[in-house]
């Protein structure tokens, strides 16, 4: 099971189990992974906004707030399939895994009769976009940015040189088909950009970052523009 199919099954599992909730160790059996990784699973889903509870102590676990879950969505079959597409076709992209948990969670639900008319539109659309990123270094890295957390990273550099780097996540950018994390470097002490494919280890050390900002990247090129702008 991909990860992000594993993202949508847990908190499914999770609004199943009602106002009693489920242990991580339950959870780990379900899903045939380790304690460990539900944990971060369950922090994934978090970040992402997803309305999970957590008790501590004997009798505690995880579980789904009751009052929490998406109403029904006005899509037409080609917005969903285009939406679809969309998310498909960027796997490497950050939080791609979530945002593929989040297009499972518009489906599944739309109305029968447009879930019907949306799979059968989506067969029309191929995508052969193979990942080339590590998954492990690609979670460490949107943690960090997510919490704003310092990095440290084992870069190989274009000339074939590693470096091990602590750095502070200010942005990730996508340039002529490949993302780079954009950062404070403390062995530079500026900002820096590196490709995420040259990545090769990355962990998240718990320290905060110092407050560097997107302005200090500089002007983005004319062509550039965030994911997301604000209206008005």
């Amino acid at each position: 099971m991909k990860r992000a199919e594993r993202l949508h099954a847990l908190s499914e599992s999770l609004r199943r189990g009602g106002s009693r909730g489920c242990t991580a160790e339950r959870l780990a059996r379900e899903f045939q992974i380790s304690v460990r990784s539900v944990k971060r699973d369950l922090a994934a889903l978090e970040r992402s906004g997803a309305p999970i509870w957590s008790r501590p102590g004997p009798g505690g676990g995880y579980g789904w707030a009751a009052a929490t879950s998406l109403p029904p969505v006005m899509l037409s079959p080609a917005q969903a399939v285009a939406l679809h597409a969309a998310v498909s076709a960027a796997p490497d992209a950050p939080y791609a895994d979530l945002a593929a948990a989040g297009m499972q969670k518009i489906l599944d639900v739309l109305d029968p009769r447009t879930r019907v008319r949306v799979d059968e539109l989506a067969h029309r659309v191929w995508v052969d976009t193979p990942t080339t990123g590590s998954r492990a270094v690609t979670s460490a890295l949107e943690a960090a940015m997510t919490d704003q957390l310092v990095l440290r990273i084992t870069y190989v550099s274009d000339d074939g040189v590693t470096t091990t780097r602590d750095v502070e996540p200010v942005l990730f950018a996508s340039t002529n088909g490949r993302w780079y994390l954009v950062g404070w470097c403390r062995l530079r002490d500026a900002v820096r950009w590196f490709a995420v494919t040259r990545i090769e280890r990355a962990s998240v050390t718990g320290e905060n970052c110092t407050g560097h900002s997107v302005a200090e990247v500089g002007a983005p090129p004319a062509t550039a523009r965030p994911v997301h702008r604000p209206r008005g």
